[in-house]
């Protein structure tokens, strides 16, 4: 594993994972602040779903240290053998992720529909980090198990995907093609899909449109497999050790509140969050609302570490 620095308004950083894929990272704030919060996208998105919260907790906290970066596959980060585009292996990202740019002090994971998946796939994998290394968690409008009982996810059901992801296998520069074109056949379909029948910006419209357009179609296609197949229930109880914010949309179509509201009852004291009118691309819809509850993670969280090292140092 290795790293490079560009220098760069943002701090650019490539992190190359174990299995050698260089990954985009971006930091922000202060660079030796005390409590790194770390922002996963979601599928076909990148790390520019999280500027406004991102930039409203900056501002509203200025000793805050926030690091994002593009998934696999995903934005500026580089393509990788199809066969690791699975959820166990983002786990691993993360975790090489966080060994190059926060090797040491608090970390807090907030991750957003698939990130929120990876997040929980992180703590099934390194259980003995939580309450450590990880002091708080955010999922934001995800899941920890049946993607394909409710909502739109029911269609990872359907045979179709199964032909739609041959196609792919059998001819990816054929079916790249043919989904630039069906991004603009299907844009209602997906504005639909994220945003319900509600009234959102063009900003936000023209934003979510250009990153799910930019994705590979290889990226998109395999990742469906480990969405269908995903249950990682058995990290819920490990979340009960620390501050963990479950946020979600009331008119979120992808991953409907049901799922939310799953995770919180298995979760002790969790903050659970629904925004009234937000569908999936919550954190683009209603930045301000998720950005107050994030800061309440944090806040939590460095409550929590500091009354843990203080009955250390009494002790």
């Amino acid at each position: 594993m290795s790293i490079s620095i560009t220098a760069n308004a943002e701090r650019r950083f490539t992190v190359t994972t174990g299995d050698g894929v260089e990954l985009a990272v971006r930091e922000y704030g202060q660079r030796y602040a005390d409590l790194t919060v770390v922002l996963l996208h979601g599928h076909c998105l990148r790390t520019e779903s999280w500027t406004d919260v991102r930039d409203t907790l900056l501002r509203e906290h200025p000793g805050a240290r926030v690091v994002c970066y593009d998934h696999r596959g995903h934005g500026d980060s580089a393509m990788a053998p199809r066969q690791t585009y699975t959820l166990e292996q983002l786990g691993r990202d993360l975790h090489d992720v966080l060994d190059a740019v926060a090797p040491t002090g608090p970390v807090v994971l907030v991750g957003h529909s698939m990130g929120g998946m990876t997040v929980l796939t992180y703590v099934s994998q390194y259980r003995e980090e939580v309450g450590t290394r990880i002091v708080g968690v955010g999922l934001v409008a995800t899941a920890a198990n049946g993607l394909a009982d409710a909502g739109f996810g029911r269609l990872l059901r359907n045979p179709i995907i199964g032909v739609f992801q041959a196609a792919v296998r059998r001819a990816p520069r054929l079916m790249q093609r043919a989904k630039l074109l069906a991004c603009k056949v299907f844009a209602p379909v997906v504005r639909t899909a994220e945003f319900g029948d509600r009234q959102v910006s063009a900003r936000v419209l023209a934003l979510a449109e250009a990153m799910h357009n930019a994705t590979s179609i290889v990226t998109m296609a395999t990742f469906l497999s480990s969405f269908k197949v995903f249950d990682r229930t058995d990290a819920l109880p490990t979340l009960s050790t620390i501050p963990t914010l479950i946020l979600c949309g009331s008119a979120d179509l992808m991953t409907p509140p049901s799922h939310s509201i799953a995770m919180a009852a298995a979760v002790d004291y969790a903050d659970f969050v629904q925004l009234e009118g937000a569908g999936h691309s919550v954190i683009l819809e209603q930045p301000a609302q998720v950005t107050d509850a994030v800061a309440r993670l944090v806040a939590r969280a460095s409550a929590d570490r500091f009354d843990v090292e203080s009955l250390a140092l009494a002790a």
